[in-house]
């Protein structure tokens, strides 16, 4: 099984990565965010198709993501924007 550590520097800055996963057969698609960089969740994938195995993505609330690799249609990964409430102008 494949899994994305936890990105130390993403931790400390408050960063978050987005990730949305196309699965087959479906018409729906998994959004989430993960403390993982970027390049972690692209890594994770590569190594879960390349295996045959099963990818495991931890999200931001705790939860583990488990997709099999032959469902995966396509992986969109960036880098999440702050959300600002409020009326505040800049």
């Amino acid at each position: 099984m494949t899994t994305a550590s936890k990105s130390a520097a993403g931790k400390k800055n408050g960063a978050h990565t987005e990730v949305k996963i196309g699965i087959s057969d479906s018409t729906h698609e998994l959004t989430f965010e993960c403390a993982s960089s970027q390049a972690e969740v692209i890594a994770a994938v590569n190594n879960a198709i390349k295996s045959n195995a099963v990818l495991s993505l931890s999200d931001t609330k705790g939860r583990e993501l488990l997709v099999p690799y032959n469902k995966i249609n396509y992986v969109e990964v960036g880098e999440s924007s702050e959300r600002r409430v409020g009326f505040a102008s800049e």
